[in-house]
């Protein structure tokens, strides 16, 4: 899946730290699922064919809001 196919909920002013679309976001899926992007965590190990991703909470705060909820 291609990220022009995916519906951006955070990160549309940019900013200092979110040049080249490489700072932490939440997509939506046609399907209506989510795609997070973000620093690879470590916390524990993710069984296989799962992967952990860090995000800040205003990133979660910032999707809440786009979605209306």
């Amino acid at each position: 899946m291609a990220r022009e196919e995916l519906t951006r909920l955070t990160g549309q002013a940019g900013g200092p730290e979110c040049d080249d679309d490489d700072c932490p976001n939440v997509y939506r899926t046609k399907s209506g699922s989510f795609v997070i992007q973000g620093d690879v965590s470590d916390a524990f190990t993710a069984p296989a064919g799962e992967a952990l991703v860090e995000i800040p909470e205003h990133v979660l705060r910032e999707t809440v809001r786009a979605l209306g909820w």
